[in-house]
């Protein structure tokens, strides 16, 4: 039990009924205003405000996502995607299977070998793409792979960066809280290779700046607090050409990676028709999350709630010593997944991030499982600023309570 009025608690303690290390949360003023929703999770995302699954249309239930309503709904996504997202007119967008991940696959699989490849990576999810690079692929058995790499909280030196080479690499780390420069600056516009970008939760909630990205990939079940298991690829006109012109060598390729039909790009992924079965009511639940986009102002009004969401926690770790940003440099801080380091070990932060669950305050804050003794705090779009607002007392009070049942067990 959690008792937070003193005369309570000596009263209890006198009678036997507490003992002093049952009682320690009392001395933690428990603050009485709650989010409004506790979904704080970094994947799956919250839903958008106002969300009810009882709106969404049925006209796809029981059809064949091949049917005319099906191939229609689907390319009204991918219209709508184009459109909010501010997407060149000539990019392809395509609806892949298998989440961010198979969409990311599906363009290493494809145009990777064609030259040398730079890769950087500060998180785990790059470091995955690295891993598949050098130990699935075995690109170092035909070309040169530089890797960039730096520790949670840091970006790699990308001045390093060949734009000669293919470069991968994550937008925002999803895991340290850390993302690439506004602009993307370490990329040149006259570059020889490909850039493929890992923008899974920075599409939506941060600036694009689609000249510099070939291969884009994201899934809806981040920033816009879609469902799972669907990817989204954007391809440039130069990622076009390499798919069309180029074919690895012994690199068989399952059927959902494959892009082109005798040797140019299979169109039909990208007006409506996909390489195997969606799940359609997911396809309708990501529309209505672009129609809320819409009706906000599309997407720089999608940044700047994310903006404002992270402004909140910023001035809260200002005021307070005992919280700090994972990330140290605030130029290239995420504005989604927000990761914050504490002066608690690994197993108060357990127990700080169980106290506000159990509370019903904030839900899957923990820091992602290799990241350093950390919190992470989603603050996408979705998630309203006034709910951020509310939370920060709430850290205080887990923080406190923490430290004072360590001091008593």
């Amino acid at each position: 039990m959690i008792f937070n009025n003193l005369a309570v608690r000596t009263s209890f303690l006198a009678r036997g009924v507490l003992s002093p290390a049952s009682s320690v949360r009392c001395f933690a003023a428990m603050p009485t205003v709650r989010p409004a929703s506790p979904e704080f999770s970094s994947g799956p995302c919250k839903k958008r405000p106002g969300y009810s699954l009882s709106s969404l249309p049925t006209r796809n239930l029981g059809r064949s996502h091949r049917s005319k309503v099906g191939k229609s709904t689907l390319k009204h996504a991918i219209e709508e995607t184009k459109r909010i997202l501010k997407v060149p007119e000539d990019y392809l967008v395509g609806i892949v299977p298998a989440s961010d991940t198979g969409a990311y696959e599906m363009a290493m699989w494809n145009v990777l070998g064609e030259r040398d490849v730079d890769i950087c990576h500060w998180e785990s999810f790059g470091k995955g793409w690295f891993g598949d690079a050098v130990s699935h692929l075995k690109l170092r058995d035909t070309v040169t792979v530089n890797e960039h790499t730096a520790d949670y909280g840091h970006l790699p030196d990308l001045s390093k960066v060949n734009s000669d080479n293919d470069v991968c690499f994550t937008f925002n780390g999803t895991t340290s809280g850390v993302r690439v420069p506004d602009g993307c600056g370490f990329i040149a516009d006259d570059r020889k290779g490909l850039t493929l970008c890992d923008a899974t939760s920075a599409c939506f909630a941060m600036d694009m700046p689609w000249e510099k990205l070939d291969i884009t990939t994201y899934s809806w079940q981040k920033v816009l607090g879609g469902e799972g298991a669907h990817g989204v690829l954007i391809l440039s006109p130069r990622a076009v050409e390499r798919l069309e012109s180029f074919v690895p060598e012994n690199r068989p390729l399952p059927k959902i990676f494959r892009m082109t039909k005798k040797g140019k790009i299979d169109a039909a992924l990208f007006t409506g028709a996909t390489i195997n079965t969606p799940s359609m009511i997911a396809v309708e639940d990501y529309i209505d999350a672009l129609q809320w986009a819409d009706s906000l102002g599309g997407v720089d009004a999608l940044i700047k709630r994310s903006q404002d969401n992270l402004a909140v926690i910023d001035g809260f770790v200002q005021q307070n010593d005992w919280i700090d940003f994972l990330a140290v440099d605030s130029a290239t801080r995420s504005s989604t997944s927000v990761c914050c380091t504490l002066k608690l070990d690994s197993s108060q932060i357990k127990k700080f991030a169980s106290l506000l669950e159990e509370e019903g305050v904030a839900f899957d804050i923990g820091g992602y499982r290799d990241a350093p003794p950390s919190i992470r705090i989603w603050c996408g779009s979705t998630v309203e600023t006034s709910d951020v607002e509310k939370l920060m007392p709430w850290l205080t009070w887990a923080y406190e309570t923490s430290q004072e049942e360590a001091v008593a067990a």
